[in-house]
Parts: structure tokens; sequence; C-alpha cells
């Protein structure tokens, strides 16, 4: 049997959500809403979306909690942990309750037309399509993900996720 190859178990790029940098973190958030992944006669939601440059380079990745990250409000940012903490462990008058809500709400709305560029992460590792499984376990391990990107001839060409992964270490192991 052996083991498979990234190429084998990967899901094409065509498949997986993928954006510009300049996007909004409002049209990333409509990205991740609006996409499915179906493998093995199961359907998924996206935990990463990848960005890419203008000439089609990959540049990062941007998780859920990365946009989670970026709608804080910005009078909130640089805030220490205690007072963002603070603000929803008091107790006040239910009518006040509402202006603190809109606050909030305007400041989320506002952060929401910021670039995904803003929050997303450099690319820590890639494989490519070619790599035994093997390798892609080294690479997330050692790199600390959980996606990973595949390239083929320098070129993304999909993406493998550790549950993706985990799946093709089962038919091994068990």
């Amino acid at each position: 049997m052996g083991f498979k190859k990234a190429g084998e178990f990967m899901i094409p790029l065509d498949e997986y959500p993928h954006i510009p940098y300049w996007f909004t973190l409002r049209e990333t958030i409509a990205e991740l809403e609006s996409a499915e992944i179906e493998t093995r006669g199961r359907t998924s939601l996206p935990r990463w979306v990848l960005v890419f440059d203008e000439k089609y380079q990959l540049m990062g990745t941007v998780r859920r909690r990365d946009i989670l990250r970026g709608l804080e409000p910005e009078f909130l940012v640089g805030k220490p942990i205690d007072v963002r903490k603070g603000l929803f462990n008091v107790k006040v008058d239910p009518e006040l309750s509402e202006l603190s809500f809109d606050k909030m709400q305007d400041g989320m709305r506002k952060q929401a037309e910021r670039r995904v560029s803003d929050v997303m992460l450099p690319i820590k590792a890639t494989v490519d399509f070619e790599d035994h499984m093997v390798k892609v376990i080294y690479e997330m391990v050692d790199n600390n993900v959980s996606m990973i990107p595949v390239l083929k001839d320098k070129k993304v060409v999909g993406v493998v996720r550790s549950v993706d992964l985990l799946h093709e270490v089962v038919k091994i192991v068990l």
C-alpha cells in the first residue's frame, strides 16, 4: 500500500475558499459563510481562508478567530485584556446596556471594513504535491498548524487539513 503523497489527499484549491488580500473582513466573512467543503461524503465548514496577492502568490491565511479579533472595536484595540474583559463583567441599568450594544455594534461594523491583510497570518510552512504524508505530518507538527498549503511547480494547488491527514493515518494504524 505505502504512504500516500500530499497531492493524493489534499483538497484542491478550486474547492477551498481563497480571496485577494484587499478583501474586507466583511467580504471574508461572507466567503466563509458561503463555503462548504465536501470530502469522503461529509460536508464541513472551513476554518481558514487562503489570502493571495495580485499575482496569485500566497500571502497568508486568515482563521475564524483572526477575523473575530479583527472585528474588535477600535476603542478597545490595545487595551489590556483585563479592561476588555471588564466590559462584560458589570451590572448596569438595562437601559444603558442598549447604548453599550449600539457602540459595540457600530465599532464592529466599522472594523469589518478593514482589509483582511490587516489580520492574516503569514504562511509558516508548505508541502510539495509529491511529498509523502510523513513529511506532511512532520511539517504540521513542527510548525503547530492544522492546515498546510500544497505546492506544485511553486504554485498553490490545494491544502491538507489535519482532519484529512488523520483520516489517512487511521487507514494505516487501525
